[in-house]
């Protein structure tokens, strides 16, 4: 962290470099504790990988010893982690309370010891790392934002996701996103193409001007990629990038798709790590990557993958699954302090009948802004907001 440069405020004038006093800063852990929580959707959310009507989540508090309080969450994201509340339970009240209660050192030293409690439970590391950063910040006395090197006076892009529907639906919705301002949406397709082309058709017919991200979810084959991408190019279609249209594994023949294209690729489920960045890179497999804090398992890692794409050319977004506002407060912390990532899709809040606890972040006609504070700029989320059902 030490080596990032100053951040810029939004003029273009730098700030003053990170004191070396807060990333030395020794931190004293005294409790990791955890209450669940559970806010049903707005609508529903579909994928071609699943279908969420409620999200269900633990809020995971860090206590330093100074008396400080950090917050993370996580929530049951099975379908990509293979993690739900039960297993995340396990791993935060095992070896991740074990390892980090009564543990010294610098936010650095700690988000190791976390890395190492524990091998995958990416969803759950990253729930706690999330509650170290907000505890460091607010030990600090600095928005998180600018102790990795970014500034809090800076916005960024959103876009809002319309899920895997039918298209009259999609419709409805994306004119309902646009009315509130936001002029790029993210699109959910699935595995059938012609039902996918009327899906695109409804919605640009709805909203004539909007820029879209279209998300296969790994729902076509290359060759199937490589026929519908042609397609749309060729129909002039709005398309910003195209989202993980093949299988996770197979980078080759993403790579394949990607020459066959001139639509940008993104790797969403294919990246979980810096050095399934470096791979991706080396392959010609995207043209960006999607950062997401439950598959790196907590921000230092994906600050590590953003280093990747920033010294390969890549450009990232910092996405989210259907996670509630504490993640998506921290997830909006690392993608205004780091300069290779220019989009965020973190709209998940948004789809949450009750949105707990108050402050992190506001979107304001489709722009992003934190809104200051020390640690994630949050108040403590209670047990009893959002209470299990």
């Amino acid at each position: 962290m030490t080596g990032r440069p100053a951040p810029r405020t939004p003029g273009g004038t730098p700030e003053p470099a990170l004191p070396v006093s807060a990333v030395a800063l020794e931190l004293e852990v005294a409790a990791v504790r955890m209450h669940r929580h559970a806010a049903p959707l707005l609508r529903p959310f579909v994928t071609a990988a699943r279908r969420t009507e409620a999200v269900e989540y633990l809020a995971i508090e860090v206590e330093l010893r100074a008396g400080v309080i950090g917050q993370g969450t996580a929530a049951d994201t099975k379908p990509v982690t293979g993690e739900d509340l039960a297993s995340i339970t396990t791993a935060v009240e095992g070896p991740i309370t074990a390892a980090l209660t009564g543990a010294r050192g610098t936010i650095a030293e700690l988000s190791a010891l976390l890395a190492q409690s524990v091998q995958r439970a990416s969803s759950a590391r990253a729930a706690v790392d999330v509650a170290l950063h907000d505890a460091w910040g607010k030990a600090a006395g600095r928005p998180l934002v600018e102790l990795l090197g970014g500034a809090v006076h800076t916005r960024i892009e959103s876009d809002m996701t319309v899920s895997l529907e039918e298209p009259e639906v999609m419709a409805q919705h994306a004119r309902a996103a646009a009315a509130e301002g936001y002029r790029v949406l993210k699109i959910k397709l699935g595995r059938d193409v012609e039902e996918d082309r009327r899906r695109l058709d409804a919605v640009l017919e709805a909203v004539p001007g909007a820029r879209l991200r279209l998300d296969a979810n790994q729902g076509w084959s290359v060759q199937q990629a490589i026929e519908i991408i042609g397609a749309f190019e060729a129909d002039g279609l709005p398309v910003d990038l195209v989202e993980q249209p093949v299988a996770a594994a197979d980078l080759e023949g993403m790579a394949q798709v990607r020459r066959a294209v001139s639509t940008p690729i993104m790797a969403d489920e294919s990246v979980w790590t810096a050095a399934d960045a470096r791979r991706i890179a080396e392959l010609g497999a995207a043209d960006m990557l999607n950062i997401k804090l439950a598959k790196t398992g907590g921000i230092p890692e994906a600050m590590a993958i953003a280093d990747v794409a920033q010294h390969a050319g890549l450009t990232c977004m910092v996405g989210a699954m259907m996670e509630p506002s504490i993640t998506i407060t921290g997830a909006a912390h690392v993608a205004l302090a780091h300069p290779a990532i220019t989009m965020v899709a973190l709209d998940s809040p948004d789809w949450l009948t009750t949105r707990h606890p108050s402050g992190g972040y506001k979107v304001q006609e489709g722009w992003l802004a934190l809104t200051g504070g020390p640690g994630l700029g949050m108040e403590l989320l209670r047990p009893d907001q959002d209470p299990p059902r």
